[in-house]
């Protein structure tokens, strides 16, 4: 059976092939095309048909994370009509992607996993019965702790070093700089944007942000502080009466290690000491495959499947 494993996430898009004994890995550091409400599914499913037929012609069953499901993609299926529309495909599973981090963190065990890429959500469920989410709510109402917010705080810590106001940091004002060009170039980069896309322009400013924190600037490690002290009390509040208390992670913000794991952790074990830290067994597409190669979970919210015979 030839299965795939799909990541649509705000930084990019993965793809795992699982054919047999081979694996096949693709993908493109794009984000997911947008139109005036949200995802543009066609465009979407058009590059996704393309990265799929790089490594086969025909699958079995296709499973896809997604960012913004279900809250801003009010038809699902539409993508799913595109994609068979491109190449023939069997079942389709369509998950938000904090239910596929979830299962590729915890490789499908209960707990609670923070995701956290351009935006921050974190996800408490045992896959079955029990569901809580917190956050994941966007950078304009939530998504405290993710990367958009994370660059948000330090563009503007580097205006306040820029105007002479207090609590700016010069380092982060000479980032923005050698990113952007200008000031005047990141207004126009941000309010020229949508709202989705003006969250990746401020996510893209996250490493610079990691960049001064390594450098020993105070600012810069106030914010990552700050954030991962977010992501702790998200994770705490997922952590619903009488799931396990077991923890794991997954997204690019967390390749900055300990400079956010460590204020997460501390702030998980402020509030919920018996927590038991789990390091992830994968990521979001490693999850999606695990949902494409296995039946699919019972009932569960925020995850749709799409019957159909193989190759149809």
């Amino acid at each position: 059976m030839r299965c795939a494993g799909i990541d649509v996430g705000g930084g990019g898009i993965r793809v795992l092939v699982h054919d047999g004994d081979r694996k096949v890995r693709s993908g493109e550091d794009v984000p997911a095309p947008r139109g005036e409400r949200g995802l543009d599914l066609d465009r979407l499913a058009a590059r996704l048909s393309t990265l799929l037929t790089r490594a086969a012609p025909v699958f079995d069953r296709v499973a896809i994370g997604m960012t913004g499901l279900p809250d801003l993609v009010p038809d699902p299926g539409e993508l799913v009509r595109g994609l068979r529309g491109r190449v023939p495909v069997g079942t389709v599973v369509l998950a938000g992607d904090s239910v596929t981090t979830h299962v590729g963190a915890l490789g499908g065990r209960p707990g609670v996993v923070v995701a956290a890429g351009t935006g921050a959500v974190a996800l408490g469920t045992d896959l079955e019965r029990t569901w809580s989410r917190a956050d994941g709510w966007g950078i304009l109402l939530g998504d405290h702790g993710g990367g958009a917010w994370v660059g948000r705080e330090g563009l503007q810590a580097a205006l306040r070093a820029h105007d002479g106001r207090r609590g700016g940091s010069s380092t982060l004002s000479s980032h923005l700089t050698a990113r952007f060009g200008s000031v005047s170039a990141l207004e126009h980069r941000v309010y020229a944007a949508s709202a989705a896309d003006a969250a990746t322009v401020l996510a893209g400013f996250a490493p610079d942000v990691a960049a001064a924190a390594r450098s020993g600037d105070v600012v810069a490690r106030r914010i990552w502080q700050e954030a991962g002290t977010h992501l702790g009390r998200a994770a705490v509040a997922a952590a619903a009466p009488g799931l396990a208390r077991r923890l794991s992670w997954g997204g690019g913000l967390f390749s900055v290690g300990e400079t956010v794991l460590g204020p997460m952790r501390a702030e998980v074990l402020r509030r919920m000491p018996e927590t038991e830290f789990a390091t992830p067994e994968g990521g979001s597409v490693e999850g999606a495959l695990t949902l494409a190669l296995t039946p699919p979970i019972p009932h569960p919210p925020h995850l749709y499947v799409f019957d159909g015979p193989a190759g149809a």
